[in-house]
């Protein structure tokens, strides 16, 4: 279980760009609950997600896991149980190494290193074996440098490498934001068989409402930093997108655009 309690968080404090994104929020996320989220920009999706990873620290407040306070663990300390998908697929691979060698290294996250060869060739088979489902053909190209893929190719491997070790998060970060509709379809597909398949609790910020309907068992809609809304169970499953559409219209309208 996740738990952020009573966090706080400012942005250039004590200067005329200070802005309070946070103040006081409070999140609970029950085991493999998939939580999809949506706001709009500057709405505290993506901070939330930085908060929980480690990639910025809070002013104040708690984030715990299982119970164990990890507000002050180092960022690296936490990715060994998060894994974790960008908008980018840049982000998520090496793009100077082969397909081998980036599934190699996401074998090895969170193991101690040696002094053996990182890259094990009969292991190559069992990752032939993980990239066949994704009927992407990166099977035939283990060889091949991830650079050379195409963004729906690269996003797969770093969705599939992100959970080849157990973990207790999946952290997706608009991670279909980048690929053209027919690709984003195939990565969401992947993603909610990953997730069912595993059962890792997941949260997934998303710009595209039916993503969010559709997929998961839970959504929260963050505005300035607060959960407005928060759809769980049975209730998620019967809000529809036109719902959704409707309350962003009004927060614009809010906020005078």
């Amino acid at each position: 279980m996740l738990e952020l309690k009573n966090i706080h968080k400012n942005y250039n404090p004590g200067s005329v760009n200070e802005l309070c994104l946070f103040d006081g929020f409070n999140l609970t996320v029950e085991d493999k609950q998939f939580v999809s989220v949506v706001g709009s920009n500057g709405s505290g999706k993506t901070s939330m997600l930085n908060i929980i990873c480690g990639s910025i620290a809070v002013d104040s407040g708690q984030i715990l896991v299982n119970g164990e306070d990890i507000t002050n663990k180092k960022d690296y300390l936490r990715q060994r149980k998060i894994g974790r998908v960008y908008q980018d697929p840049a982000k998520g691979t090496c793009p100077g190494m082969t397909i081998l060698e980036n599934m190699s290294i996401a074998d090895h996250k969170g193991k101690v290193f040696g002094l053996g060869r990182g890259v094990k060739k009969q292991r190559m088979e069992e990752y032939q074996e993980m990239l066949r489902p994704l009927g992407l053909g990166l099977e035939d190209k283990m060889h091949t440098k991830v650079g050379s893929l195409s963004g729906g190719q690269r996003q797969a491997l770093a969705l599939l490498m992100s959970t080849m070790t157990p973990i207790e998060f999946l952290i997706l970060d608009e991670h279909t934001a980048a690929l053209d509709p027919k690709t984003a379809e195939i990565i969401m597909e992947l993603t909610d068989k990953i997730v069912r398949e595993k059962e890792v609790t997941t949260i997934m910020v998303t710009h595209n409402l039916r993503y969010a309907v559709e997929y998961g068992n839970r959504l929260l809609m963050m505005h300035e930093g607060k959960a407005i809304l928060d759809k769980c169970g049975a209730e998620k499953m019967a809000v529809q997108t036109d719902e959704i559409m409707r309350i962003f219209n009004e927060i614009s309208v809010e906020c005078g655009n």
